[in-house]
């Protein structure tokens, strides 16, 4: 079978490392003129886990990985007001978890690629002809590929979805995020092994030190308008203005080329037609809310490929682990990023008692939901 596969993240390249090496043909197309290097550290866990296990990619992602000691929330003068620790939460994962930059879980990907793959970047797709039978797909330089099957792979924002499914499908949580890396050794010094939040109600910033000395910067603020800023790098100075401790040296190095977006989920009445199908957050994105999607992104990819001619059993099996993730970020997003000081209160509760055994279990299961066995 010939797959064209939309997008050169997390979900697409996943869905081409198993295709390319069961012997499909696979293009990937991507719109970036190369892998793109903006992106947050994130917690792999789940499904994605055991997607890299299976696919024996796990001492790589461990290679590259970090070993956090807790992710501690700090008020406007350093001063530590809570904390989550990270070996107890993993714990609850019977260990299987580990951080690392997103950028680097593609990377571990596009390493284990089989040579087969032809992987094109500054190729965006500009045309769909879906049929029954086949797909013609046409990208931004005129070039038309013919094939049995199209997946768009091309995230929260997808173009495949917009041409073949229409719009409408993104919902807006009420928060905007922004990530970007930036060289202090003071504030790296300061972090050390841990990944450090502001305890602040209605924005946070949070860091955490890289093993090269640069610091990795996250932003979360809440907003209601979904529109994204033509300049996100003045947008995320004006949006953590005033803040204390380490933010305004974070701020102050805050770089041009950021990774900035909405928070936002992706809730489809279906996710395929004829022969083009959605995968990872094209289709079914959580939001950083529920901290999985990437796992959740290469889950969905190792199902796709398991049913490439049944998509209707692709849907029927991975639906249901996707909306109850959503429900979950949904359920949370209160707390998540509290709006008043008693919420933020109620929060700091809540992680004093995850130190308290059977209570961390409870915990974890409404950060993260029931556990997710691999389907396949």
């Amino acid at each position: 079978m010939k797959v064209v596969v939309c997008g050169a993240g997390i979900a697409g390249l996943t869905l081409a490392c198993r295709l390319g090496a069961a012997g499909h043909t696979v293009v990937v197309v991507e719109r970036s003129p190369g892998p793109r290097p903006e992106g947050y550290m994130i917690d792999f866990f789940g499904p994605g886990f055991d997607v890299a296990d299976r696919l024996g990619l796990l001492p790589r992602v461990h290679e590259l990985g970090y070993r956090f000691i807790e992710a501690g929330y700090h008020d406007e003068t350093g001063r530590r007001r809570a904390g989550l620790n990270f070996e107890r939460f993993a714990r609850t994962l019977d260990g299987r978890m580990i951080s690392i930059m997103r950028p680097d879980v593609e990377l571990v990907l596009r390493e284990a690629l089989p040579p087969s793959v032809d992987l094109r970047y500054d190729s965006a797709v500009a045309a769909v002809d879906n049929r029954t039978n086949g797909v013609s797909v046409t990208l931004s330089d005129g070039t038309t590929l013919d094939a049995d099957l199209l997946v768009g792979a091309d995230g929260i924002h997808s173009t495949v979805r917009r041409l073949v499914f229409g719009d409408g499908f993104v919902r807006h949580l009420g928060f905007h995020t922004a990530a970007f890396i930036f060289t202090d050794p003071e504030v790296h010094a300061l972090v050390g092994g841990r990944f450090c939040l502001t305890d602040t109600v209605g924005r946070q910033v949070g860091c955490y030190g890289l093993r090269d000395g640069r610091v990795a910067a996250f932003t979360v603020h809440r907003t209601e308008n979904p529109e994204l800023p033509a300049d996100p790098q003045a947008a995320v100075r004006a949006a953590y203005a005033g803040m204390g401790w380490i933010v305004p040296r974070a701020l102050a190095q805050c770089p041009p080329q950021l990774y900035y977006d909405q928070v936002a989920q992706v809730v489809m009445p279906r996710w395929h037609k004829d022969r083009v199908v959605l995968v990872g957050d094209a289709c079914g994105a959580v939001s950083l809310l529920a901290g999985q999607g990437a796992s959740l992104g290469m889950g969905g990819a190792f199902v796709l490929a398991d049913h490439l001619d049944d998509l209707a059993a692709y849907e029927h099996l991975w639906r249901p682990v996707v909306e109850e993730k959503q429900q979950v970020a949904r359920n949370g997003a209160r707390w998540f990023l509290p709006s008043t000081t008693a919420r933020l209160r109620a929060r700091r509760v809540a992680m004093r008692l995850a130190r308290l055994p059977w209570i961390d279990r409870r915990i974890a299961v409404s950060l993260v939901g029931k556990p997710t066995a691999l389907i396949s």
